[in-house]
């Protein structure tokens, strides 16, 4: 019974292993060539959300992908890929999310114009609510009402 238990144990952590075999490890700093890379690369983090943590950006995101995609990041450029180029990379492995600008595109018109569209229905709403209360009669006091 034991032994059933430890290699059901095994097998149920073996997934567990393999994962985290595959986690980066490498921990030297990015070097860059000059400035101007630097702050290009920077523009680019910036613009990038973390996969894990979604409401940080690449160079905010403390999380282990986000280091690792930093380094994707400046690989990418080091191949002398263009910054449309690096986002279109992470963008066709992680999908649209990655970006905290996305696209104008058929898929993301309700991202970009549906808070214009829930604002302006909200706002005839209101407006047809205010007309129809200024049309009710509103009956006069009576004389001998004390407010």
């Amino acid at each position: 019974m034991a032994v059933a238990c430890a290699l059901v144990l095994g097998l149920g952590l073996a997934p567990f292993h393999d994962a985290a075999a595959q986690v980066s490890t490498n921990t030297a700093p990015l070097e860059f060539k000059d400035a101007a890379e630097e702050a290009r690369f920077h523009d680019l983090t910036a613009e990038l959300r973390c996969v894990m943590c979604q409401n940080q950006s690449l160079a905010d995101s403390d999380a282990q992908i986000a280091h690792d995609l930093r380094r994707e990041v400046l690989d990418l450029m080091h191949q002398g890929k263009s910054d449309d180029e690096v986002v279109a990379f992470l963008v066709a492995r992680y999908g649209e999310f990655v970006r905290y600008k996305p696209a104008v595109e058929p898929s993301t018109w309700l991202l970009w114009f549906g808070p214009g569209l829930l604002l302006l229905g909200g706002g005839i709403v209101v407006v047809r609510i205010v007309r129809a209360r200024a049309r009710r009669d509103v009956p006069a006091p009576a004389e001998d009402q004390e407010w």
